[in-house]
């Protein structure tokens, strides 16, 4: 079957989900399966770029012009800004902390919902890659929704934690208000995250997630794993860092559930 490139955006309200770890690790994940990955870091706090870079090289990307941040505010092609990382089909567009301003600069802009899609167009058309993964920061506003309009997909990492479920419905929401714009674009599934099987909080955030109509939950989930922080403190990801561990597994099954639920929805 001929391979189709698919946008996917990571995307949650609420922090702390775990959303630029899965990012990451399912872009390494694709990539390893032989799938040509770019992944593009569209939060200003750097984290997708720090797992694939080290602080100084990231601070170098954020500090000069070849970063996400001056190519949205100049409206410069995104296929000017790709940069390789140490893995083989996985490159990188990073990001800066002036993202912080994003919304500010977008707000008089002619179209402004698609000025991302438009940056993109390029990279969509040269069949160099068959998936774009999009690290979306913690909000909801004008950004996102740039994201989400340049997206076919989204996955929503969700916290099995008591706070996990904060501020999901307005996710929905959000989503429901940018498909007016997008109309392909679909909810792949909800990723639960940062798993502890003892306690009743991850039986409780199943069975609420569950209950939502027309809501794919993955079937793989990810748990907790102090191995994933030491990853992230190398700058690498978790298979890379230490193969056995329990969430390198984890996130390659998760990685090869959304793969095949991706090339049913063709």
């Amino acid at each position: 079957m001929e391979k189709r490139l698919k946008t996917i955006a990571f995307a949650n309200n609420k922090g702390g989900s775990g959303k630029t770890t899965t990012c990451a690790n399912v872009g390494y994940s694709l990539a390893s399966m032989g799938h040509r990955v770019l992944l593009i870091d569209g939060d200003m706090q750097l984290n997708l770029s720090l797992s694939f870079f080290t602080e100084d090289e990231v601070l170098a990307f954020a500090s000069g012009e070849k970063n996400l941040y001056q190519a949205i505010k100049n409206q410069k092609d995104l296929a000017d800004y790709v940069v390789p990382t140490a893995y083989e089909h996985l490159d990188l567009i990073p990001s800066s902390t002036l993202m912080s301003g994003i919304e500010y600069d977008l707000f008089t802009r002619w179209q402004r919902e698609f000025i991302l899609r438009g940056s993109l167009k390029t990279i969509k058309e040269s069949g160099a890659y068959d998936y774009i993964l999009i690290d979306a920061p913690p909000t909801l506003g004008g950004w996102v929704m740039n994201i989400l309009c340049a997206s076919d997909y989204v996955v929503m990492p969700v916290e099995a934690s008591p706070w996990g479920l904060f501020g999901v419905a307005n996710m929905f929401e959000f989503l429901e208000d940018v498909r007016h714009i997008n109309e392909a674009l679909k909810l792949l599934g909800i990723a639960v995250t940062k798993v502890d099987v003892r306690k009743n909080y991850y039986k409780q955030t199943l069975e609420t997630l569950k209950q939502v109509e027309n809501v794919h939950v993955f079937e793989h989930i990810i748990r907790v794993d102090s191995e994933v922080e030491w990853a992230q403190d190398a700058s690498k990801p978790i298979m890379v860092h230490k193969k056995s561990a329990r969430s390198a597994g984890e996130y390659m099954e998760l990685a090869k559930e959304m793969e095949e639920d991706v090339r049913r929805n063709r």
